[in-house]
């Protein structure tokens, strides 16, 4: 039963309290002065009813303890003669008891033992008053609720008896907080204190909600809990300023100068002791320890862990505070917000090491847990950037990248759609749309991909045209929509249909160069569909014999049909040669060989021969048929001259011949194309020193070349119908573009043709090299006949190398010496004249170390060096001339001449920085031919190393590289604000000129790049040719190198120089740290899969070493443990990177090495992993088929679903097994 009070009253006592009601009623006596002596709160009435009652309630107490007694006795009776009472009955009786004995002691408190009814007990008038008051207020009241208003009964009676009990109170151990009266204490004194001496702390009696919080709060931080040990941790700050401690309980964290005599004790006290390892008492107690074979203290070790650990958290906290200050005042920093979200995984780490170190290694599931709970956490925070900066593309990006680790992929997709539709008009969020339909396995098909981009370049086209009234273009778009269409050409190339690329390559060409003038003016999407009936007509498109163009088609259909070529220009069919070769082989391999030959005969799309009949159900295999469905949304429309070059650039490239990385940057992601070995590889074959680098590989597999990881080529270029293909394709275009643009062509055809002999050079086929050697001479040579490249001494240039690497080395120094002459009197002013002199002497430097097996001590008979001097004099060398020694003065003012233009050419580059912008053409080349630095600093240097030594080569190369690259890095800050300023541009007018401009000025800027890694490797290849020929200390070689590599980590050429040089010695620390370094600060792929190779390279030499073990002689080399183990780690950490877990060849490489270390099954995993990530690479399926031949169904099911080119089904591969 419990009571609920509804008001309480404050009365004031008498001196007697059960009179104090009576205190008022007082009668005065008629003797005043004896006044103080009387009570006048007594009434002599009532004091003789309260004595009549006390003894009424006597004699009933006397009659009750009487009548206990008795039946006590009669009790004991019945137990004595009742032998068969229950035990239930006993128990009965015993709680009866016990429950009267409760009740009695309820009513009678303040009273002695119910058990005792003697007469001694005392009964005082202020009890029986007390009793008779409450008996008089228990009448009125109610049994029940009722309202406070429905009462009629006086203010002090307001309350009523609860006699249901609450069950709440045994489930909840309190009452409820309702049931408790509330009040609200004024004021802070108590009555009956002293005010100045004594007072009381209600700090107990604040809100009792703060107080349930707060002991809740408190009694769940236990000492164990992580807030307590980090409150512990961060306990002792780290000290600004040394100071002296003033106690010896308290220990410095500094070594003190001056002697403290007896108060340092402790750790400083076994320093100052002296002992025999420690006579001097110079060693601290750690080191004297460690003199003595023995460790320190695990306490003392412990407690410096936790201090360390301490002051991390400590540090940790307060970058978390001044993160939360900088986003409160300024929540519209988006690059703010992306650091701190991934901050908070450096956060989680740190928290981790600080676990690990107190409790040990975590479980895994731990981890998990702790790993999900962070990524909610980002995931929080870039829903809160995202409120504050709705319009954010990047922070889209960001939130939907945590998002896809923790939603479901079918979620993923509907919010990846739906940012898409709210922003038509940005490019990276479609690069990223694109990236994650390629790479989700669950609904990824190759024809759903292909529209994808289609849906893409189609909705960019339309913002580009400004049919998109709602979204404006942004600046550059069409360079994004380029980038987008060369990067699904390379997706349908990776996933086997090669058809459908290079028609997507054919039709571009017909739409941007041979477009009719009445359709320019139209939209994109009407201009398809005018060009659809000409793709449909079955005409002879780019590239086939005959090809007009749609220009010439619309003219010749307006005049009535189309003149068919004759049949005297086609040329006879090449005999098919028999795919199966030996039926010896298992089903696997056999499989993969005609897979091969098939990919490199059949890339082109088939078209149906009108002349011999032909039509489209003659088609063997109608995959080879390319409809215009296929490619017509993906058509784009480029009016800039230079993006136009650099589209047909790529499609060179694509085909397989060099180009230059200047007009032909490399798409936004890279990793995505990297298939291939050979730029990885490359170092580790003989080539020259000085020249090996001029024409690096690029890593992607062209069109023909789909091999496994490990595969040879069957031969370097594209077959017979590809080469025919190359010389229509380049024979139709060249017509059409500007002067400058068809010297780009020529050069990198006559590359090819170098490529090509320089791949039969290295494959040692005599044979093939004589006859490839014939046919890229007469290309060479009838390229240099036409009348626009008389008087390029580019081609000449590159003509002179081919003859040289052919073998014919006089023939190469006349042609040399003719391109000199046809040069002029220009020297050192012409940045074309610089680089052909630097080739030429540079090979006769190769050329003489070959033969005399090193430099010349007479320097004035070298011809290097005479063709140096020449170059610097402004007279053209000859081969006669330059067998004729020079003077000594011609030497010197050779130098004088080399100085004075490198130092004008170095102090214009500041013109370049002050005024970047370019208003016309002229003014552009001019600004083109000032960066080209390459070639005289080459020169200069090579002079200086050759005439002085190696020391003033270096001292050519370091200046001119360091004013490059500091001219590099403005001009990048430079471009990038402004790029940001021309973002806030509206209409589509300002976005194209601010394009336009935005053009021209990263084209200098990556002009400058290229011309900074040319030097660099340059400066790299000499110091490791005088290294290879005479003493010289490595280590400025390897200061050199990774100075340049940590300014460029994408470089391949100096990557390779610098594993090269590493591997040649056993120790990898070195090595080790600065690959670390790198990859840690950059996300390019390319120093991950170096760090890898050298790894590797290192484990081959080691295992070489052990096979090679016997007991009668000494290891070579040590062994070396773990090698397997760290390289693991490296493909772990390299996947583990954005960029990598895209990447086909590190995954391929991944997918090897487990299989090559015995590890098949894991080996299984990585595959699967892969697919997950890259499942659109043909290679990999290949690869695994070649490492697993025993699934080989199930891999060409796998290719089958998810709609990858097979050419080759296993229904036709038993069908040629049995024949």
């Amino acid at each position: 039963m419990s009571l609920r009070l509804f008001t309480c009253d404050i009365t004031i006592m008498a001196l007697f309290p059960a009179f104090a009601g009576t205190a008022g009623d007082n009668v005065e006596d008629s003797s005043t002065e004896l006044d103080w002596l009387s009570n006048k709160s007594f009434r002599t009435g009532e004091a003789v009813s309260l004595h009549t009652r006390f003894l009424k309630e006597k004699e009933k107490r006397i009659n009750f303890g009487v009548g206990r007694a008795v039946s006590s006795v009669e009790e004991e009776k019945e137990e004595a003669e009742g032998d068969n009472v229950s035990a239930k009955r006993k128990k009965k009786k015993k709680s009866e008891k016990k429950r009267k004995k409760k009740g009695k002691h309820k009513k009678k408190s303040g009273r002695c033992s119910d058990s005792s009814g003697s007469d001694s007990e005392t009964t005082y008038p202020s009890d029986l008053k007390r009793e008779q008051k409450a008996d008089r207020l228990q009448a009125p009241v109610a049994s029940n609720f009722s309202w406070l208003d429905d009462l009629q009964l006086p203010t002090e009676h307001q309350f009523c008896v609860d006699r249901k009990p609450d069950a709440a109170n045994w489930t909840y151990k309190s009452l409820y907080r309702g049931d408790v009266a509330r009040y609200k204490r004024k004021g802070s004194s108590s009555l009956g204190l002293h005010p100045r001496s004594q007072g009381v702390s209600w700090q107990e009696s604040e809100s009792n909600k703060k107080q349930k919080g707060g002991d809740k709060k408190k009694a769940a931080d236990r000492y164990f809990s992580a807030v307590s040990r980090q409150l512990l941790r961060s306990e002792s700050a780290v000290p600004l300023l040394p100071k002296v401690p003033d106690c010896s309980d308290v220990i410095s964290t500094f070594l003190p100068l001056a002697d403290e005599g007896e108060n340092n004790r402790g750790e400083t006290g076994d320093r100052v002791q002296t002992s025999s390892v420690n006579p001097l008492g110079v060693y601290d107690s750690s080191t004297a320890l460690w003199l003595q074979g023995k460790g320190q203290q695990e306490q003392a070790v412990q407690q410096k862990q936790d201090t360390q650990t301490g002051d991390s958290a400590l540090l940790m906290t307060r970058r978390t505070e001044e993160f939360n200050r900088q986003l409160r005042q300024q929540p519209t920093d988006t690059k703010l917000w992306i650091k701190f979200i991934r901050y908070q995984d450096e956060l989680n780490l740190a928290e981790f090491r600080g676990e690990e170190e107190q409790h040990g290694s975590l479980p895994t599931e731990r981890r998990k847990s702790s790993y999900r709970a962070v990524l909610e956490k980002k995931l929080s925070i870039a829903e809160r950037a995202v409120d504050s900066n709705p319009t954010s593309v990047s922070l889209q990006l960001e939130r939907l990248r945590i998002c896809q680790q923790l939603w479901e992929p079918s979620a993923l997709a509907k919010e990846w759609k739906k940012l898409v539709f709210l922003h038509p008009n940005s490019a990276p969020l479609w690069r990223e749309y694109l990236l994650f339909t390629q790479s989700y396995f669950s609904n990824f098909t190759v024809s759903r991909v292909n529209s994808a981009y289609g849906k893409c370049l189609s909705t960019l086209g339309c913002v580009r045209d400004g049919s998109m009234l709602s979204h404006p273009a942004l600046p550059g778009v069409e360079e994004d929509l380029l980038d987008i269409f060369i990067q699904q050409c390379h997706f349908l190339r990776q996933s086997g249909h090669s058809e459908k690329a290079v028609s997507l390559f054919q039709a571009m060409i017909d739409f941007t160069f041979y477009k009719p003038d009445s359709v320019r003016q139209l939209s994109t999407r009407q201009q398809v569909e005018l060009f659809e009936p000409f793709w449909d007509s079955g005409e002879a498109r780019v590239g086939e014999l005959g090809a007009r163009g749609w220009k010439a088609w619309m003219l010749q259909q307006e005049r009535g049909g189309w003149l068919q070529p004759s049949a005297d220009d086609e040329e006879e069919e090449e005999e098919e040669e028999e795919e199966v070769k030996d039926r010896s082989q298992p089903r696997g391999t056999v499989w993969l060989d005609v897979e091969w030959s098939r990919e490199a005969a059949h890339w082109l799309p088939w078209r149906p021969d009108k002349a011999k009949g032909q039509s489209e159900e003659d088609c063997e295999d109608p995959d080879r048929q390319v409809l215009f469905d296929d490619i017509g949304s993906s058509l784009i429309c480029l009016s800039s001259p230079e993006l136009q070059l650099r589209f047909l650039l790529h499609f060179l490239s694509f085909l397989g011949l060099p180009v230059d990385s200047v007009l032909s940057p490399a798409l936004c992601q890279p990793g995505l194309l990297l298939e291939n070995l050979s730029f990885l590889t490359e170092g580790n074959k003989l080539q020259p020193p000085l020249t090996s680098h001029d024409l690096p590989a690029t890593g992607v597999n062209s069109v023909g070349h789909m091999t496994t990881l490990q595969g040879n080529r069957k031969w370097m270029g594209l077959g017979k119908q590809g080469e025919r293909f190359v010389t229509n394709l380049l024979n139709m275009v060249q017509p059409v573009l500007p002067l400058p643009h068809r010297a780009v062509l020529s050069l990198s055809w006559m590359q090819y043709e170098k490529l090509k002999v320089l791949h039969c050079l290295r494959s040692g086929n005599k044979k093939r090299l004589r006859s490839q050697g014939k046919s890229s001479k007469r290309v060479a040579k009838r390229l240099l006949k036409e009348p626009d490249n008389r008087s390029s001494l580019v081609l000449w240039r590159e003509y002179a190398h081919l003859e040289w690497l052919l073998g014919n080395l006089d023939e190469a120094r006349k042609v040399f010496s003719t391109a000199t002459a046809i040069g002029g009197t220009e020297g050192l002013s012409s940045p074309a004249l610089c680089e052909l002199c630097q080739l030429w002497s540079v090979l006769e430097v190769e050329d003489q170390a070959g033969v005399r097996g090193g430099g010349l001590t007479d320097v004035t008979v070298s011809p290097a060096v005479s063709v140096l001097t020449r170059l610097a004099e402004g007279t053209s060398s000859s081969s006669s001339s330059s067998a004729q020694p020079l003077s000594p003065v011609s030497v010197l003012k050779a130098r004088r001449s080399y100085e004075q233009s490198l130092s004008a050419s170095l102090s214009s580059l500041d013109q370049v920085h002050n005024n970047p912008q370019t208003n016309s053409k002229g003014q552009e080349d001019v600004l083109g031919e000032k960066l080209r630095l390459s070639g005289l600093v080459g020169c200069y240097a090579l002079f200086q190393y050759l005439t002085v030594g190696i020391q003033a080569a270096n001292a050519v190369y370091s200046p001119a590289r360091e004013k490059m690259e500091a001219l590099h890095h403005k001009l990048t800050l430079d471009k990038q604000a402004n790029r940001n300023k021309e973002a806030n541009l509206a209409g589509a007018d300002a976005g194209n000129s601010a394009a336009d401009s935005s053009h021209t000025s990263w084209h200098h800027v990556r002009k400058i790049a290229s011309e900074c890694q040319v030097l660099a490797v340059q400066q790299a290849a000499l110091l490791r040719y005088h290294n290879s020929i005479s003493v010289f200390p490595l280590a400025t070689l390897r200061q050199m190198l990774t100075s340049a590599l940590s300014t460029w980590p994408s470089c391949a050429p100096l990557w390779s120089i610098y594993a090269q040089v590493e591997n040649r010695y056993h120790s990898a620390g070195r090595a080790r740290r600065f690959f670390h370094s790198v990859t840690r600060d950059n996300s390019s792929v390319v120093p991950r899969l170096f760090a890898i190779v050298t790894e590797q390279r290192r484990k081959q030499l080691v295992d070489a070493a052990q096979r090679s073990y016997c007991h009668d002689t000494a290891l070579p080399i040590l062994p070396e443990n773990g090698l397997s183990n760290r390289i693991l780690g490296l493909f772990e950490s390299a996947i583990g990177t954005d960029m990598g877990a895209h990447c086909p060849l590190l995954w391929r490489m991944y997918m090897h090495f487990l299989v090559s270390e015995g590890k098949v099954d894991k080996a299984t995993g990585i595959l699967y992993r892969a697919l997950q990530n890259i499942p659109w690479a043909k290679g990999l399926y290949m690869d695994a088929v070649q490492l697993f031949p025993e699934k080989l169904q199930e891999y060409v099911d796998l290719m089958t679903e998810k709609e990858l080119r097979l050419r080759l089904p296993l229904e036709e591969l038993d069908i040629l097994l049995e024949d």
